[in-house]
């Protein structure tokens, strides 16, 4: 797993469950590789979400899941489920499911259109 947009805001219970579940480290965005799954941290006042979207899936294994988390609608830089569910299909992607990742953190899952079932 990659993780993209990491800042010190992230929920770091839910980077070491991960990495606990994972049994590995996440990777740094800067790493390169394929990975099976990028974790996506993303705020309102980050760059282009399409953009973040399209860029994350370079090193997107083919099947592989971005797991896109905004900060929830109470918290400063939410990105609404509507702006997400929109940017996706123009970035490749399709939402799948949305989950409440974390206390302060919405996820959501996307997989590339092809990968859509």
């Amino acid at each position: 797993m990659q993780e993209i947009g990491y800042d010190d805001d992230v929920d770091l219970d839910l980077c070491q469950a991960i990495e606990n579940i994972i049994g590995e480290k996440i990777a740094d965005g800067d790493e390169d590789g394929v990975f099976d799954a990028i974790l996506m941290w993303w705020r309102s006042d980050d760059d282009d979400l399409i953009d973040g979207l399209v860029d994350a899936q370079v090193t997107l294994k083919e099947g592989g899941v971005v797991w896109l988390l905004s900060p929830k609608a109470s918290r400063p830089g939410h990105i609404s489920p509507a702006d997400i569910s929109e940017a996706a299909p123009t970035a490749g992607m399709h939402v799948t499911s949305t989950v409440s990742a974390a206390e302060h953190w919405a996820g959501f899952r996307l997989v590339g259109k092809k990968n859509f079932s």
